[in-house]
């Protein structure tokens, strides 16, 4: 069974930070990508930011300079940290792994930020 559990949301106003976690637990595969995605009401889901096993990153254009995804050695644990937060970053965060390196197979259930302006 695959877990995926998402903290660090919450209410944040424009220009402050959020850092997000999302635990996973799994067993009998590896982890090849990881990644966080945002979704808003009645859109399809975005991909903000992923990271591979062997450490590339991607980020959406409106990530890049602002927001680092990272994971911790185990890679049972993805990070990211989201800085100079602004109101359209605001949206479900959604966390994702999979076991190739161009998509993700698993999903969390999310954690709401919310940015003020």
């Amino acid at each position: 069974q695959v877990q995926l559990v998402e903290s660090g949301g919450g209410l944040v106003q424009a220009g402050g930070s959020l850092r997000l976690s999302c635990e996973v637990s799994y067993s009998g595969f590896s982890i090849n990508y990881m990644g966080w995605y945002r979704q808003h009401p009645g859109k399809q889901r975005e991909l903000v930011a992923r990271i591979t096993s062997t450490g590339a990153t991607r980020y959406t254009d409106s990530a890049k300079g602002r927001f680092t995804i990272s994971n911790n050695n185990a890679r049972d644990t993805v990070y990211l940290e989201m800085n100079s937060l602004q109101p359209e970053d605001s949206g479900v965060y959604v966390c994702a792994i999979g076991t190739g390196y161009l998509s993700p197979n698993y999903w969390g259930r999310g954690t709401q930020v919310t940015v003020s302006s």
